[in-house]
């Protein structure tokens, strides 16, 4: 079967950075609902359609195209006192953008009495290669078209 919207593709992947540097790589397939419901980057869906298990390809992607710019804008500085007991670096916490948009923002350094929170993607800003390694692919049922994602193994669970 081909690759095509409305199919579930399953696939492992490796991510490396500009420089060769694997930032990540899949120990258990990755399966995504496949047609533009925002379930994996834009870029890789255009490479991975019309073909069939068993393909490989090796994407280079610009920042824009992987996880996008760093936003400046949504990186924060508070004050510690402003923060519930327990924050440490690596926990995530629900605010409001400057424009009063609710945002997660990730906790990425204390120092002293400042937290330093950031809602940019960690990989925002970088240049990726995305190593894929497609090994499945089948039709989507009409409640994971309906829900937008796949359900079931390695997808989500309701």
């Amino acid at each position: 079967m081909k690759i095509a919207k409305d199919t579930v593709v399953t696939l492992q992947y490796r991510v490396a950075d500009a420089q060769g540097k694997l930032v990540e790589a899949s120990d258990k397939p990755m399966t995504y609902l496949h047609g533009g419901y925002e379930n994996t980057l834009p870029k890789i869906e255009q490479a991975l359609d019309g073909k069939e298990a068993g393909h490989q390809v090796t994407l280079a992607l610009d920042a824009k195209d992987a996880f996008g710019e760093r936003d400046e804008g949504l990186a924060k500085t508070i004050s510690r006192a402003d923060f519930p007991p327990g924050v440490k670096v690596g926990g995530q916490l629900e605010g409001y953008t400057d424009d009063g948009r609710k945002q997660v923002f990730n906790v990425v350094k204390i120092k002293g009495q400042q937290v330093l929170l950031d809602a940019n993607h960690p990989l925002a800003g970088k240049a990726l290669k995305f190593t894929l390694k497609v090994t499945g692919v089948r039709a989507a049922s009409e409640e994971e078209i309906g829900h937008r994602h796949v359900h079931g193994e390695h997808g989500h669970q309701h």
